[in-house]
């Protein structure tokens, strides 16, 4: 996997393009990628963030989630780095498999 601080550098607009092509659901707004996430029910939402979490707290690397009954609103950016970066590309790439094992 790349260096950490290579995984933090802003993509410009092709790459990001070219990484949302590559995911589902997700669409840039601004500086950020964004997707919401529908379930049967709140106890699915709860379960889909507390795997959301684990696996961000490994890439030290945390979403903005708003959490609406069944629903769960991801926005991700590099905040350190003020805008979108491989790291949130990857996240995304982690927030939908977490969502296929459930």
């Amino acid at each position: 996997m790349e260096g950490r601080s290579t995984m933090r550098q802003l993509l410009d607009d092709t790459e990001i393009e070219r990484g949302l092509s590559e995911l589902s659901g997700w669409a840039r707004e601004g500086n950020a990628l964004r997707k919401t996430f529908e379930f049967a029910g709140f106890r699915e939402a709860i379960a889909f963030v507390n795997r959301v979490a684990g696996v961000a707290e490994e890439m030290n690397h945390h979403p903005d989630l708003d959490i609406r009954y069944n629903k769960v609103r991801a926005t991700l950016s590099t905040h350190s780095s003020g805008g979108i970066t491989r790291l949130d590309l990857v996240l995304a790439r982690a927030m939908d498999a977490a969502l296929d094992a459930a």
